[in-house]
């Protein structure tokens, strides 16, 4: 089931969408993962020239460390490695996982009502069927982790074990949740390959070698998604799930408030939306597209976060009208007032005085 090729960013939409044309012909998946195939053939004694063929790879560039391969040439090397070795882990594992084995995992985790359960059955189930490594789903600080342990000696197969599990739990949240689901990071136990730059499609957002743990994170509230698909969308998805990928879904079902939090708690970062939407990983165009298609706009944000801010202040401190604008973002005390008056129909004086009258209303008298 897993496809793990770098491929560039995939055209939009809420489904997952087939390799095109012009995607396939950009050579960005390191020959670095084909070599990994190789070395699964070796151990069965198989010949891979048929896979070759079915990939139009020269089997001359095999060994050629900077020769890369496209999408559409991953996706083919692995499905027909896959029914070949009868092994959808291409070699990663002592035993076998044959054709069908990631297809049971998903359907397995499909009546989870959440996205946290589901992906913790899935974790659990994949130990049972291969107990070489271990995955967990952790959360602490709002930050939401899936590690894998690998307590083998480093075989040639590590990275493409690692980066293949890795990037079918992430896409299968993704299909799961309907949702894309940004990486805040990943990391990885081994040191950084010459390929390294192919990481930056695979796994947008920062990444680390030679960490302590093979992990990714992203915000935990994804965690709390609702599974959005049903048994005859994944008989759909088993149809043609070896291009599932991580980055087709236009929908970010947390994008207005990840959106609302960097406002309130990067206010410097955050202030246009270069600065955040290089937070988010994305362009500012696609930024802009993205909140116009959930009906808002970050000019609408600013100002819902600038209220609710001016509100809390005015109510909780005695700051005056001119602290209030300077902790708000605004130029002047004249123009917080004008926002102010647009957002309450009160001045700032009149909203916190209107305010204290009603509280005493509502506190009975000792």
């Amino acid at each position: 089931m897993p496809l793990i090729s770098a491929s560039p960013r995939p055209p939009d939409g809420g489904q997952q969408q087939p390799v095109n044309a012009r995607q396939a012909g950009q050579a960005v998946t390191p020959m670095a993962f084909v070599q990994a195939i190789a070395c699964a053939y070796a151990r069965r004694g198989l010949d891979p020239a048929g896979a070759w063929a079915a990939a139009q790879i020269p089997p001359e560039r095999i060994d050629d460390p900077q020769a890369r391969i496209s999408a559409l040439q991953m996706e083919r090397l692995s499905g027909h490695a896959m029914r070949e070795l009868d092994d959808e882990a291409l070699g990663w594992f002592a035993r076998r996982l044959p054709w069908g084995s990631y297809g049971m995992l998903a359907r397995a985790s499909l009546g989870a009502p959440t996205l946290r359960r589901a992906l913790k059955r899935w974790c659990r189930h994949h130990g049972l069927l291969a107990d070489d490594i271990e995955l967990k789903v952790t959360e602490a600080d709002g930050v939401a982790e899936i590690t894998l342990a690998d307590p083998r000696p480093p075989l040639p197969t590590r990275e493409f074990c690692h980066v293949s599990v890795l990037r079918n739990i992430h896409g299968l949240a993704c299909w799961y949740s309907d949702s894309r689901i940004p990486l805040l990071g990943a990391s990885f136990s081994f040191a950084a390959p010459p390929h390294r730059d192919s990481y930056a499609v695979l796994f947008p957002g920062p990444v680390q070698f030679s960490a302590a743990q093979t992990a990714l994170r992203f915000d935990a509230r994804y965690l709390d998604l609702p599974l959005r698909r049903d048994e005859a969308a994944m008989n759909q998805l088993l149809k043609n799930a070896l291009p599932l990928m991580v980055q087709s879904y236009r929908r970010d079902r947390l994008l207005l408030e990840r959106v609302r939090q960097l406002l309130r708690s990067r206010p410097q970062d955050a202030h246009n939306a270069e600065g955040l939407a290089a937070l988010l990983h994305v362009s500012p165009r696609t930024l802009h597209r993205q909140l116009h298609e959930l009906g808002s706009s970050l000019q609408a944000l600013k100002d819902a976060v600038r209220r609710e801010r001016a509100i809390e202040l005015l109510l909780r401190t005695q700051k005056p009208n001119k602290q209030l604008a300077e902790a708000t973002g605004f130029t002047s005390e004249k123009s917080f007032i004008r926002a102010f008056r647009g957002w309450t129909g009160q001045t700032p004086a009149e909203y916190r005085q209107q305010q204290r009258e009603l509280a005493a209303l509502r506190v009975p008298p000792d």
